[in-house]
C-alpha cells in the first residue's frame, strides 16, 4: 500500500500519507525515496535535492522557497521553507476557462418559499438584533420547543454580541447579515427580537428586508412589553402554526446553493477532502446548482488560479479588488498580511500560506467563476461565486449562510464540533479523525489516502448532500449545536 503521494510531476516534494520512520522507503513513488528522518503524516518529503533559494513545488506551483539546502529524503517544513508572497500585487487577466459541463437537473425534497427560493429545513429561528437580549432569545427557544408540531423544525436562538455600539459600514453589515438570515429559506419562521434602544433595532433592520412574507417573519421589541416572554411565546406559536403547514416537495437542484469552507486543515486536506469537495462542486454546478467559496486570506498564494477562471474581465477586476481590499484591511489595522498558517495547520504539515491556499482553493473545483460577492451580499448568479469573508470558521460559515447557502461543506484535518445556522457537513481529510470523532464527522474523505478514487468519493458526497437537503440531519444538528458570528470590522463605541 502506498505511503506517500507525488501530487504533480513537477513537484520536488511528496506528501506522506502515513507517518514515515527514518530509513523507511516511500511505497507508491517512482523512484522510491528513503526518509532520512521521521516524516509525520501529511508532511512533505524532498524527492530530490533542493538548493537554498530554490522554489519548493507542490500542486505544480511554488509554495515558498528553501531557506537552506534540503537533501533528498529530508523533512520539508517550516524549519527550511519560507513564504514567497509579497504585499500588494498587480495582476493581469489571462483567462483559462474550461468549457462548462453538460447541465441536467436532479432533485431533492425541500420547502418551496413564497420568494421562489428553497429551504432544506423548516426551523424556527430567533434572531436577536442586539446582544443584550441574547438570554431572552435562548429562554424563548426553550419555552417554545415543546410547542413544535407537524413539519415545523426546531426552535433555535442565535445569540451574538453586536447590534449596538457600532458605526458606519460595520453597523450596516450587521443589519444586512441579520436581514439575510431573517429571509433565509431554511427558516420556516423567524422572530426578530429587539431590545428597543439599540442602534440596529427592529425598525432599522426592516428596510434591509425589502419585501418579506409577514407570516414567516415577526418582530418583538422587549422594552415595549410588560412580559416579553409571554409576548414572544405567543408570536413563536403563531410562527410554528404557519410553518407546520409547509410540506417537502421535489425541488430541482438549480435552487440548491452550497457553501464551501475548511478549518483546522492538515497536509492531507489538499489531497483528500478538498479535491473531493471540488468534485462535488463541479457536479452540483453541472446540475444547475451553485457553490460559494470564501475565506479570502486563504486564497492568498492561489488567487491567480481563481482569477484565470473568471468568466469575464469585469469578474476578474472584482476578484482583484476582493484580494487587494482584504490585504488593505490587514495593513489598515497594522497587521501582517501573511500571518498564516495557524499552529494547528503547521502541526498537520502545512508550511506556508501558499501551501495552505493551493490546497484550500481546490474546494472550488474547476468550474468558471461566475460571481464575486461582498460580505453580506447574496448569491446573484448560478455557478461558482467568491465571497468576501475572513478565514475564521464561525464568521465565514455564517457569511456563507447569509449569502444564501442552505448547506455548508466543511473540510477539516483536526476536527471541530461547531455548526453554523445551516446544516454544516464535517468532512475529514484523514480516516483516523473520522474514527476518533464520530460525533463530529459526517463524511470521511480520508479514504482517498487509502486508495479510494476522488471522483467516486465526490459522487458519494453529492448523493449524501441531496439526502441532507431532503431532511437527513448532520452531526451538529443531532446534538443541538447551532452557532452564528458576525464579522466586526469597525470600532466599538
Amino acid at each position: 500500500m502506498r505511503n506517500a503521494i507525488h501530487i504533480d510531476p513537477a513537484d520536488n516534494v511528496a506528501v506522506a500519507l502515513r507517518p514515515l520512520s527514518q530509513g523507511q522507503t516511500t511505497a507508491g513513488l517512482s523512484p522510491e525515496i528513503t526518509a532520512s528522518e521521521d516524516i509525520p503524516q501529511g508532511h512533505k518529503i524532498a524527492v530530490r535535492y533542493i538548493r537554498q533559494g530554490e522554489a519548493v513545488l507542490k500542486y505544480g506551483n511554488s509554495i515558498g522557497f528553501a531557506t537552506r539546502d534540503i537533501p533528498q529524503g529530508s523533512h520539508v517544513h517550516t524549519q527550511n521553507v519560507r513564504t514567497g508572497l509579497g504585499e500588494m500585487l498587480d495582476y493581469d487577466y489571462h483567462p483559462r476557462i474550461l468549457p462548462p459541463a453538460h447541465k441536467q437537473k436532479d432533485a431533492f425534497q425541500g420547502f418551496l418559499r413564497e420568494d421562489g427560493r428553497a429551504g432544506v429545513r423548516n426551523d424556527i429561528w430567533i434572531l436577536p438584533t442586539v446582544g443584550c437580549v441574547n438570554g431572552i432569545a435562548q429562554r424563548l427557544a426553550v419555552l417554545a420547543g415543546p410547542h413544535v408540531y407537524g413539519s415545523a423544525g426546531k426552535v433555535i436562538a442565535f445569540p451574538h454580541p453586536y447590534g449596538c455600539s457600532q458605526m458606519g459600514e460595520d453597523q450596516d453589515a450587521t443589519r444586512a447579515i441579520l436581514a439575510d438570515l431573517a429571509l433565509h429559506p431554511n427558516a420556516g419562521g423567524v422572530l426578530l427580537l429587539g431590545l428597543g434602544c439599540e442602534n440596529s433595532g427592529v425598525e432599522e433592520i426592516k428596510p434591509y428586508l425589502g419585501a418579506y412574507d409577514e407570516n414567516r417573519i415577526r418582530f418583538l421589541v422587549c422594552q415595549e412589553h410588560e412580559d416579553e416572554l409571554a409576548a414572544g411565546l405567543a408570536l413563536l406559536r403563531a410562527l410554528i402554526d404557519n410553518a407546520a403547514k409547509s410540506k417537502r416537495e421535489p425541488i430541482a437542484t438549480d435552487k440548491l446553493i452550497v457553501g464551501l469552507k475548511c478549518g483546522g486543515s492538515d497536509g492531507l486536506s489538499g489531497i483528500t477532502a478538498n479535491p473531493v469537495i471540488g468534485g462535488f462542486s463541479d457536479r452540483l454546478i453541472a446540475n444547475g446548482g451553485s457553490t460559494i467559496l470564501t475565506e479570502v486570506p486563504e486564497m492568498f498564494g492561489a488567487e491567480t488560479l481563481l482569477m484565470a477562471r473568471c468568466e469575464t474581465r469585469a469578474l476578474f477586476e472584482k476578484t482583484v479588488s476582493l484580494i487587494n481590499d482584504f490585504k488593505r484591511y490587514y495593513t489598515d489595522h497594522h497587521q501582517r498580511i501573511y500571518e498564516n498558517p495557524s499552529p494547528g495547520n503547521k502541526a498537520g504539515g502545512i508550511s506556508t500560506l501558499e501551501d495552505k491556499a493551493l490546497g484550500c482553493t481546490q474546494k472550488g473545483g474547476k468550474a468558471p467563476v461566475s460571481g464575486v460577492l461582498a460580505y453580506a451580499e447574496r448569491v446573484n448568479a448560478p455557478g461558482l461565486s467568491l465571497l468576501s469573508a475572513p478565514g475564521n470558521d464561525l464568521v465565514a460559515a455564517t457569511a456563507l449562510a447569509a449569502a444564501g447557502a442552505q448547506i455548508v461543506l466543511f473540510s477539516t484535518g483536526r476536527g471541530t464540533p461547531f455548526g453554523c445556522p445551516v446544516p454544516t457537513v464535517k468532512i475529514s481529510s484523514n480516516t483516523p479523525l473520522a474514527l476518533r470523532k464520530r460525533s463530529w464527522i459526517d463524511f470521511d474523505a480520508g479514504r482517498a489516502a487509502e486508495g479510494a478514487d476522488i471522483g467516486a468519493l465526490a459522487e458519494e458526497l453529492y448523493a449524501f448532500v441531496l439526502f441532507i437537503a431532503s431532511g437527513q440531519s448532520v452531526k451538529h444538528e443531532i446534538v443541538g449545536i447551532h452557532d452564528m458570528a458576525i464579522w466586526r470590522r469597525g470600532v466599538t463605541l
